[in-house]
């Protein structure tokens, strides 16, 4: 009930108002059934507008942080994202990492409309980044079907480090659907599981037009912070979008 009044009474109307936005391939998603919206994540803002124009509730995992903060601003947090359809998930590896994956399958085959961004962090950049495969793990065992989102000008609406929204036009473009039936009852070859991590990675690069580069984001971010210290890592190979992005590089699951 708080999700969808969140969305057309208390802050959707706001959003559509001061962010005008374009929709392209809003019929791409399905109008029923378990399925996984996967999207590139530029800024914190993109949980807000995506789901705004999909008629069906998008449930998202969140950093567990979100959820656990003390005090009336915790509690407030906490009530806002399980309000905008945030689940909370523990990121710090092992059975906590299983017990995320677990949830989002279950969710997936129960019918719901799972939203989840494979580079498993923010673009430290506005490049896209190597996917994770939890998103593969996630298809296989659900059977859902994954669509390509991406949304486009949030990180000038919401830039890294600024607690200010700006006003700018936005676009949200949904992709066909991708369907890996194909690999059915090959959850967990992790060579299977990275190619399909890459195919949708390809998919978000051809719908949004970001550069890729094949390291995760997270160590981008690690090398970010090494250089800023005065240490010069070697930077990894990049690949553009466009004709050459089509060889993606074949890597094992990480």
């Amino acid at each position: 009930m708080l999700y969808w009044l969140m969305k057309y009474v208390l802050l959707g109307p706001l959003l559509r108002l001061l962010w005008p936005t374009k929709v392209v391939g809003l019929e791409n998603v399905p109008a029923s059934g378990g399925a996984i919206l996967a999207g590139n994540h530029i800024a914190v803002a993109d949980s807000f507008f995506m789901p705004l124009y999909v008629k069906r509730k998008v449930t998202f995992p969140a950093k567990q942080e979100y959820f656990t903060e003390k005090g009336i601003k915790g509690r407030l947090k906490k009530w806002f994202f399980l309000g905008v359809g945030q689940f909370p998930i523990d990121r710090s590896g092992g059975s906590a990492a299983q017990a995320a994956l677990d949830t989002a399958i279950r969710l997936v085959r129960a019918g719901h409309l799972l939203g989840i961004y494979p580079e498993g962090t923010r673009s430290p950049d506005g490049r896209l980044y190597k996917g994770k495969t939890g998103v593969a793990r996630i298809a296989l065992e659900s059977g859902g079907v994954v669509v390509p989102v991406v949304v486009i000008g949030t990180d000038k609406v919401n830039p890294i480090g600024s607690k200010m929204w700006w006003p700018r036009r936005l676009e949200v473009r949904f992709g066909k659907p991708l369907d890996f039936s194909r690999y059915e009852g090959l959850s967990g070859d992790r060579f299977v599981e990275r190619s399909i991590t890459d195919e949708i990675m390809y998919a978000l690069m051809e719908l949004s037009g970001q550069e890729y580069v094949d390291i995760y984001a997270a160590r981008a971010k690690e090398l970010a912070e090494a250089e800023a210290g005065g240490v010069r890592p070697a930077v990894p190979a990049q690949v553009s979008s466009g004709r050459e992005a089509s060889r993606l590089p074949e890597t094992k699951a990480g």
